[in-house]
């Protein structure tokens, strides 16, 4: 990283620091420095569900809950991670759930690709206005809106220091964010999917149901699949498998836990070969 310059009047240099927020806003924020080592990741992929845009009721947009988002977000691009991110739309509209109701299949799903750019705005405009630049990408062509999907565009925008937002799924039906996540984390060379749920990992059952419930702190792909944990859809996570891209699931709702997770720390579960 090499030394900080001070952007005070003093003209001081640092060694490697993170830099917080001073509280008085003054042009010197080394005073409030304080030391770190590197994270451990460079170029992340960020899964986040649509109902996590919703709040506790996880229906609609809950502005609380994107500005969390979007906090959490700029925390690690301001240590110079890159940082891409895929929205799900299950808190305006969910395909399948769709079907199930009378609705066409495939119809439902170009339904919930549309909900999952609505989200990508929302969270787009949160986090510029905390002074990220932010690109909203699209599987489906709404250039008034958003970018097309160009791989190497999106590249380009890490590469600025830019957060890429993919929007609109994999553009296909019968595929789900979580196949859209595991197929742009490939394409882009993210070295790492990261999961955000309201659990702190995976567990053999569900801990709300069995308070017993053993959450493990590592699982390969295989005794995930044998076991039948809900990690992602098959079809996600069998892309994640056959490319070896390591998947951590993580409790995003508990404050700095991206941070932690993104310095290596022991938070989650973490799946891989």
């Amino acid at each position: 990283m090499g030394n900080v310059k001070c952007p005070s009047r003093f003209g001081l240099t640092a060694p490697p620091f993170i830099v917080t927020k001073c509280p008085r806003n003054f042009s010197c924020a080394a005073i409030f420095m304080t030391k770190s080592k590197r994270p451990k990741f460079s170029r992340i992929l960020l899964k986040l569900s649509g109902e996590a845009l919703g709040g506790a009721g996880g229906n609609g947009i809950d502005p609380a809950a994107v500005q969390n988002m979007a906090e959490q977000i700029c925390e690690v691009r301001d240590l110079g991670v890159q940082v891409v991110v895929v929205v799900g739309g299950g808190n305006i509209f969910r395909g399948l759930s769709g079907s199930k109701r009378g609705v066409e299949r495939a119809t439902g799903d170009y339904m919930g690709m549309l909900a999952t750019i609505i989200n990508s705005l929302a969270l787009q405009d949160a986090l510029e206005k905390l002074g990220a630049p932010t690109r909203v990408q699209s599987a489906i062509a709404m250039s008034q809106v958003a970018e097309p999907f160009i791989r190497r565009r999106a590249v380009r925008h890490l590469e600025k220091n830019r957060i890429v937002i993919f929007g609109g799924g994999t553009g296909n039906p019968y595929f789900s964010t979580d196949t859209a996540a595991a197929l742009r984390a490939n394409e882009i060379g993210a070295e790492v999917i990261l999961k955000a749920t309201k659990v702190d990992g995976i567990y053999d059952c569900d801990p709300k149901k069995n308070p017993k419930a053993r959450r493990f702190s590592r699982i390969s792909y295989i005794d995930a699949l044998q076991r039948r944990l809900e990690v992602m859809d098959s079809t996600a996570f069998s892309l994640c498998m056959d490319n070896k891209m390591p998947i951590i699931v993580f409790d995003f709702f508990r404050p700095h836990n991206l941070r932690r997770v993104v310095f290596g720390e022991q938070v989650g579960t973490l799946v891989t070969g």
